[in-house]
């Protein structure tokens, strides 16, 4: 049997969060952004990704798996990096 987590249930009052009035949030300790910070801002929309089956070392994956949900993203981004770094 594989070992599956249970997720955590969000300790937020989520409803009493939302029913809060946004004109009441402190702003204060957060710097104004002007129009230079956005001037080289470039959209960038994720890659389609590919569904396939790759072989990996048993303690490989079990070591990225140990990380929590959101393995197969960090296994992906390991290889995007090494991709990037060969690729110059």
């Amino acid at each position: 049997m594989s070992e599956r987590r249970m997720k955590k249930k969000s300790q937020t009052d989520w409803k009493h969060l939302a029913s809060q009035d946004d004109n009441k949030i402190d702003f204060s300790d957060i710097p104004r952004l002007g129009a230079d910070f956005w001037k080289n801002a470039k959209l960038r929309m994720p890659e389609k990704k590919d569904s396939v089956t790759i072989r990996l070392d048993h303690d490989v994956l079990n070591w990225f798996k140990k990380m929590g949900k959101g393995y197969q993203t960090r296994i992906n981004a390991v290889l995007r990096t090494f991709v990037e770094s060969h690729s110059h």
